[in-house]
């Protein structure tokens, strides 16, 4: 009972500190206050030693609501515009592969890791996959889950700030103006639960967003189901989402943090530069607005940047599709790399 009450109390705790940061940054007019203002805090409250906590199941409510929010934006005109994607898609691997190996080039002859660290904390993204590999790998667990926690962390805040800064808001409304009803809401909550379980067992990358947004997505072509989100959710979920990147860092120290920041630093700079040479092949080809296309490279979280790209009016859809896809190959990519890996250490 003591223990139960202690969590809740590091809850509580976590969530008012998420809510002051976003707070903050809304007042000085930080982009995407909810989701940058939250991930600070609770960064700096870990680091500073205090106990800051995100239970699973207010994670995965979490996942459920922001990709019921984005599948609401699914339109057929979105479907109709998917069939320019799969280039970009091809362009995707591209940069990914090439990135992944400059930046375990830079972490081996750099920062002097092993190969096998140097492979899996390069890796941009699926974090949670990485660290179930460590665990079976002759790695550093720590190091690489820092690493991979500053390129999580630096992106949520940078990408939105490069978006507003280098291009002109766009007006856009990427989802429906109405607010769908309380009955076609809990519904959407059923089945994207019963679906993202679903999901878990088929072993799929980021479930339960993929879940809220195939439920969502097919609510909204069928007409069952019309409407956005409400506000109040919408938000929650993005404070509760920056809290979840903040609480990643727990338990480093400030040593190690300071020699994994750079480390860290570097190879997101080097996963940015080849996004950003991804997004302008695609650009050049298909014509796609080249702010969403950023967005869409960037090597974040799949839920940040999806949610990163409705705060900023760009088609959330696409973006989501391009981080899904991501990480699918990443799936693919990772443990064909750690077998090659193990096979020139032993």
């Amino acid at each position: 009972m003591a223990t139960d009450r202690g969590a809740l109390r590091d809850l509580g705790v976590t969530l008012a500190l998420s809510g002051l940061g976003a707070g903050l940054f809304a007042v000085v007019g930080m982009p995407a206050p909810a989701l940058t203002g939250s991930a600070t805090a609770v960064t700096l409250a870990v680091l500073a030693g205090l106990p800051m906590r995100i239970p699973t199941w207010l994670r995965d409510l979490c996942f459920v609501t922001l990709g019921l929010n984005i599948g609401s934006s699914v339109t057929p005109d979105v479907l109709r515009a998917a069939a320019t994607w799969p280039l970009s898609f091809a362009v995707l691997a591209v940069t990914l592969f090439c990135s992944l190996f400059a930046s375990r080039a830079v972490l081996e002859r750099g920062f002097g890791y092993d190969r096998t660290t140097a492979t899996l904390a390069s890796t941009p993204g699926h974090l949670g996959y990485v660290l179930g590999l460590t665990a079976d790998m002759k790695a550093d667990i720590v190091t690489i889950s820092l690493v991979q926690s500053t390129r999580v962390l630096f992106l949520t805040l940078v990408v939105p700030l490069v978006v507003t800064l280098l291009f002109e808001p766009t007006g856009a409304t990427v989802l429906p103006r109405s607010v769908v009803t309380p009955l076609s809401l809990g519904l959407l909550y059923v089945a994207a639960f019963a679906l993202g379980l679903v999901f878990l067992k088929l072993k799929l990358p980021a479930a339960f967003l993929l879940a809220g947004m195939a439920a969502s997505a097919a609510g909204h072509l069928g007409e069952i189901t019309p409407g956005r989100m409400p506000d109040a959710l919408a938000v929650a979920a993005l404070l509760v989402m920056g809290a979840l990147i903040g609480t990643r860092f727990r338990g480093a120290g400030m040593v190690a943090f300071r020699n994994c920041i750079l480390a860290g630093l570097c190879i997101t700079g080097i996963a940015l530069a080849f996004a950003l040479l991804g997004a302008t092949v695609v650009m050049a080809t298909l014509g796609l607005p080249i702010d969403m296309l950023i967005v869409a490279f960037a090597p974040g979280g799949v839920e940040a940047m999806a949610a990163i790209a409705i705060q900023a009016g760009l088609d959330p859809t696409f973006v989501a599709a391009h981080h899904v896809a991501r990480l699918a190959l990443l799936t693919v990519m990772i443990p064909l790399l750690a077998r090659h890996t193990l096979g020139k250490t032993d």
